[in-house]
């Protein structure tokens, strides 16, 4: 998942996944979306590719790209484990402080 983190750690790779979530699209289009060149682009359609995040196949003279589901459930996962991670130690400190508050008022009474 290393080379998913690294190959989404770009604004115009992360912009690409983003535009391929609405569906399937050629190089071309993909391309057309934005201001950079077309080797530009297809650079960052070859580095998304390699990490596993999209995916292409030839359909006669055009690739056509869209995402790679496995690699975005990978960071599903990892998202729902660090959520869960901070969430308890969230909830343990909101136990500490309703503790604190508790024993603080029955010092003042």
């Amino acid at each position: 998942m290393n080379g998913t983190w690294e190959a989404l750690a770009d604004p115009t790779r992360r912009s690409i996944v983003e535009h391929l979530a609405s569906g399937e699209l050629t190089a071309g289009e993909v391309a057309a979306r934005f201001d950079a060149s077309r080797p530009g682009i297809s650079r960052h359609l070859r580095v998304l590719r390699e990490a596993g995040v999209v995916e292409a196949q030839e359909r006669g003279r055009q690739r056509v790209y869209r995402l790679a589901p496995a690699a975005l459930d990978e960071l599903e996962q990892w998202c729902r484990d660090v959520r869960m991670f901070w969430g308890q130690r969230l909830d343990a400190l909101d136990t500490e402080i309703a503790r604190g508050a508790r024993a603080r008022r029955q010092e003042q009474a």
